[in-house]
């Protein structure tokens, strides 16, 4: 019987990581935009960052950080007894990083379009900074998010480099769709490597296929 279990691991894992994502990236974004010091552009460089580097640079100093001596690993190991490495929870926080520019950027540029009469008239109806985020912004938003939403699940789901650093390819556990697919082209078994690639590349054109139509409506 085939294994699915990659495909259903890749599906949680970018589930997780785009949710998680969009609930940092929201506020990440709106903080960026509205700073216009040195310290904005030192962020913009950090958050891009995971884009120029290979994904075997960013998972291994990713894997040193989530290990049982780095400080995050070490933070774990000291509350759960184990370290974030070779976990799906460490899968989760090294796709967060590695998948936040292409989040955080759509959500930037739509924030810098966002019309500041807006947020005016809400201030002036008594709204705070966060009611202004939350019944203003993000309504008028909804093509930045969708755009965020999708390139940061299609990232997460066919990442290669970044999970076998910090996951290992451990069966059941860490191993994803793309080690999987690697896995039998190592064996020679490139049946089961196509039927898996098949199905990656189908989810994958199919999600920007419905992105790019969603935006031709608007």
């Amino acid at each position: 019987m085939f294994d699915w279990s990659p495909l259903v691991l890749s599906l949680e894992l970018a589930v997780v990581t785009t949710v998680l994502l969009l609930l940092a990236g929201i506020p990440l974004a709106w903080w960026l935009v509205r700073r216009k010091t040195l310290v904005r552009r030192v962020a913009y460089a950090l958050v891009a960052l995971p884009l120029a580097l290979p994904p075997t640079v960013l998972g291994f100093y990713l894997l040193l950080a989530l290990g049982p001596h780095g400080p995050l690993g070490a933070l774990a190991v000291h509350w759960t007894g184990a370290s974030f490495a070779f976990t799906f929870s460490g899968l989760v926080i090294a796709s967060m990083v590695y998948s936040l520019p292409l989040v955080v950027q759509p959500l930037t540029s739509g924030f810098e379009r966002l019309d500041a009469r807006h947020l005016e008239t809400a201030a002036l109806l008594g709204a705070g900074p966060w009611d202004r985020l939350v019944s203003v912004v993000v309504p008028l938003l909804r093509a930045d998010l969708l755009t965020a939403s999708v390139l940061g699940f299609i990232h997460t789901f066919g990442e290669f480099g970044v999970v076998l650093m910090v996951g290992g390819d451990i069966p059941g556990r860490t191993r994803v769709l793309s080690l999987a697919i690697y896995d039998h082209v190592q064996a020679l078994e490139y049946h089961q490597a196509d039927l898996l690639s098949a199905v990656a590349v189908g989810m994958s054109f199919t999600a920007l296929l419905l992105l790019y139509l969603a935006q031709g409506r608007r």
